[in-house]
């Protein structure tokens, strides 16, 4: 498969009072159309920062990265913007769903703000809401939804503009194991049905190897990359 994400040299510096933390530190790795990456490593390790400079909200320090051929480091906010819009899905540990939209509008809502047509942005909608298993449930508000079905509803709405890439940071963190295997088993569905590379950040080795790839990381750098043996 062709390389859609290439990053090379990768770092990124926060200054904290009289020195600078490098929380992402000469990082050199690429993903594959369609593949499933895990970055696993304690907390604290970079894997929350390194998310963030691939979905365009950080800028690097230093370092490149590079979509489809692209360099995603040198363009502008307005292009940046765009990227997050159009390529990059992104799922939270938190589910950050708005509380008083239901599940159907939460997920629609990304379409709407790009101007989409109110009606096809609605079929998309409920069409995610089957893929997911929600089909059911498209009127009840977040707090009418286990935590399972929150995340379910977060995972559609991350992928209903098709993205190239969904960014998923610890995913099943605020699950128990049950519901955060279900989770896991949905997110490498949908995103084989969607065909979009998934990059996941973990610190459970378990949940790591339900990806293609795992990149450990520590202290901010990568120390090993292996395929996961199926």
């Amino acid at each position: 498969m062709a390389i859609l994400l290439d990053v090379k040299n990768l770092s990124k510096t926060y200054p904290a009072g009289s020195e600078n933390v490098q929380a992402v530190r000469n990082v050199h790795f690429h993903v594959e159309e369609g593949q499933f990456t895990s970055l696993m490593g304690p907390s604290g390790c970079g894997k929350s920062t390194l998310l963030h400079l691939l979905g365009g909200m950080q800028k690097p320090t230093s370092g490149e990265i590079w979509l489809s051929g692209k360099p995603l480091q040198n363009q502008t906010d307005e292009e940046l913007s765009q990227y997050r819009q159009k390529i990059v899905g992104f799922v939270f540990q938190f589910f950050h769903l708005l509380p008083h939209f239901d599940a159907v509008e939460n997920i629609e809502l990304p379409l709407l703000i790009t101007g989409e047509n109110p009606g096809k942005a609605r079929r998309r909608a409920k069409d995610l809401l089957d893929q997911v298993g929600l089909d059911g449930k498209a009127h009840r508000r977040p707090s009418q939804l286990s935590g399972g079905e929150q995340q379910r509803v977060a995972i559609a709405r991350a992928l209903v503009h098709n993205p190239k890439i969904l960014l998923a940071d610890e995913p099943t963190g605020n699950l128990d194991m049950a519901t955060g295997k279900s989770i896991l088993d949905l997110i490498r569905k949908v995103s084989q049905q969607q065909g979009c590379a998934v990059v996941m950040a973990t610190h459970s080795r378990e949940a790591a190897e339900w990806g293609d790839m795992v990149i450990m990381m520590r202290d901010g750098q990568v120390n090993g990359i292996y395929p996961v043996r199926k």
